[in-house]
């Protein structure tokens, strides 16, 4: 598949393209989420459930600082990677380890300590007070587990080894769920077995991915690395802190709205527990089609097709229409049956209830989240991240006060009344600021810089298509190139680089201005690259990525490496 396909295939055609695999990638962990709740909902009972769903939004929240803290300690990592300074990549890969280890052993030994005190806090019902109390101990044990193995996945991907964590991802989920049913239903463990099958599925994932991570590392010759590094975990703390507190904020904002769920009783907690696993599967598509209409606008801005953006916009709303339509259809015509999978055909009249009641009225309403999703996909895309951001604050906002003021007073119903609300204010304020067509106006603006640009480029610069028949950067015409006069630089970008058309515009770049090389996207949020010709060159090509309007770069790492006298061309990995 060619990597400007976003620009060049039809816009349904593109967007099915970028979508499907992450849709599918994602339905693929919900579905297991679904199935570990399931099997403690219909093999133990609804108070189980109820007593997993209590601290759902609290183990969220450490799940974000590990995702986090992988992400700042990749970004490091990828950049000596990059630059083929292999000790000081082993030092920061050991720094990233032993520091979140230790972060994770001290949050692990407070959650112990308070654990009771947080579930008290969050309005946990008596009755499943101690069965929650125990499954969040086992999850605090495990801490260190979940920490390591989301962090050893970062460095796998820092080192472009992005299929192990999917491997691990794929046998941990198997394998958890075959726990599950062992410990929860032939050695009667109740919630606990649940806690410690995914414990022990994901210690052994974390254990195995050291494993073949140390396997790696000794291809890499170099002289004794350091086991820690002060400077390398000052900068990872720099990359992995405002990811933290982004994705912290939305948890914590959910954790009050369970925290009302949760005052309502077990019952009532079972059910709600048991419809939330069913949302999360629902949004998938929607989420896929977001991200697709991201980068699908980013490029397409990049490439100079602004009426395509347009386009694509009218085609993710289709698509977006018939997912809401496929899934308004399951729920109310199944929605019975679906709660019964959370809480057999013992479950109480309030659980049962309240599930049902959930997704009868949410059904109705997913083409909200995707028309939000796709606009707000068309902002971010384009650069507009302030109303992007203003819209998604008011949609959390207005959730977590209607939740907290409406519900004790008038029943649990108002905390899913609150959902749709959300998702249209959120709509409401990117789909105005989409047509006042201002996003459309910064882009034209960017286009006609670029051009004026391209003039003044071209009139220093041959064409690159001519580069292997002209003289550029020492090309003496003779065939041969002069490489004393070139150097080669490994770079790695972080900031705002991801969905907003980097890879492209600098591929673009690189071929305007003669430089040979490659970029890919990293699954840490930053970009590496490399590129080859003489300073200037390459400088000119960074210049030009900075003074972007819908890119921001936060820091560009660049380290001297040997030259590829056998290259040609400029390319785009991913």
């Amino acid at each position: 598949m060619e990597s400007d396909y976003l620009i060049r295939k039809k816009p349904m055609q593109a967007l099915l393209i970028f979508s499907l695999p992450i849709i599918l990638g994602n339905l693929f962990q919900q579905t297991y989420t679904m199935a570990d709740s399931a099997i403690v909902g219909r093999f133990v009972s609804e108070q189980a459930l109820a007593a997993v769903g209590a601290s759902y939004s609290l183990t969220n929240i450490f799940i974000c600082v590990a995702i986090g803290g992988g992400m700042g300690a990749s970004v490091i990592v990828g950049r000596h990677f990059g630059a083929k300074q292999y000790r000081e990549m082993k030092a920061a890969i050991y720094t990233a380890c032993l520091a979140f280890l230790a972060v994770s052993v001290a949050l692990g030994g407070l959650g112990l300590l308070f654990s009771r005190q947080i579930m008290t806090a969050l309005n946990t019902p008596e009755d499943v007070m101690g069965m929650a109390v125990q499954y969040l101990n086992i999850y605090f044990y495990g801490l260190p587990f979940l920490f390591m193995y989301n962090v050893l996945s970062s460095m796998f991907n820092a080192l472009g080894k992005s299929r192990i964590p999917l491997y691990f991802l794929i046998f941990s989920s198997v394998f958890n769920v075959a726990l599950d049913l062992i410990l929860v239903i032939q050695f009667d463990l109740g919630v606990a077995g649940v806690a410690w099958a995914t414990m022990i599925a994901q210690g052994i994932s974390a254990v195995m991915s050291f494993g073949v991570l140390i396997r790696e590392l000794k291809k890499f010759t170099c002289g004794q690395a350091e086991a820690f590094n002060g400077r390398e975990l000052k900068d990872m703390t720099k990359i992995a802190l405002p990811s933290i507190l982004q994705q912290s904020t939305v948890s914590i904002g959910m954790m009050l709205v369970q925290s009302v769920v949760n005052s309502f009783g077990s019952e009532a907690l079972a059910g709600f527990s048991a419809a939330m696993r069913i949302e999360s599967i629902c949004v998938v598509p929607m989420s896929g089609i977001g991200n697709a209409v991201s980068s699908y606008t980013a490029q397409n801005i990049g490439a100079r097709k602004t009426k395509r953006v347009v386009e694509g916009f009218h085609a993710a709303i289709k698509m977006v229409i018939v997912c809401a339509v496929i899934i308004c259809i399951v729920l109310e015509l199944f929605h019975g049956g679906i709660i019964s999978l959370f809480l057999g055909a013992e479950g109480t009249e309030t659980a049962v209830a309240t599930g049902e009641n959930y997704l009868i009225f949410m059904g109705w309403f997913f083409c909200l989240i995707g028309f939000k999703m796709a606009v707000d996909s068309v902002l971010r895309g384009s650069g507009d991240m302030k109303i992007f951001t203003i819209a998604n604050l008011v949609n959390l906002s207005v959730r977590v006060i209607i939740a907290v003021t409406m519900a004790p007073r008038f029943g649990i119903a108002m905390v899913w009344y609150a959902v749709p609300v959300g998702w249209f204010l959120n709509w409401a304020i990117s789909y105005s600021r989409y047509r006042t067509g201002k996003w459309k106006v910064i882009a034209e603006k960017a286009v006609k810089e670029d051009k004026e640009a391209d003039v003044e480029n071209k009139e220093k610069v041959p064409d690159a298509d001519d580069k292997d028949e002209r003289n550029i950067s020492g090309n003496d015409g003779s065939g041969e190139k002069d490489m004393s006069s070139k150097i080669r630089e490994a770079i790695t970008f972080t900031g705002r680089v991801q969905g907003v058309g980097f890879r492209y515009k600098m591929y673009y770049l690189s071929r305007q201005y003669g430089v040979t090389g490659w970029v890919r996207n990293e699954y840490d949020g930053s970009v590496s690259a490399q590129a080859q010709g003489t300073e200037e060159q390459i400088d000119r090509v960074i210049q030009a990525l900075s003074n972007d309007r819908y890119i921001e770069i936060d820091h560009a790492w660049r380290s001297r490496i040997p030259l590829d006298e056998e290259e040609r061309g400029f390319r785009m990995l991913n």
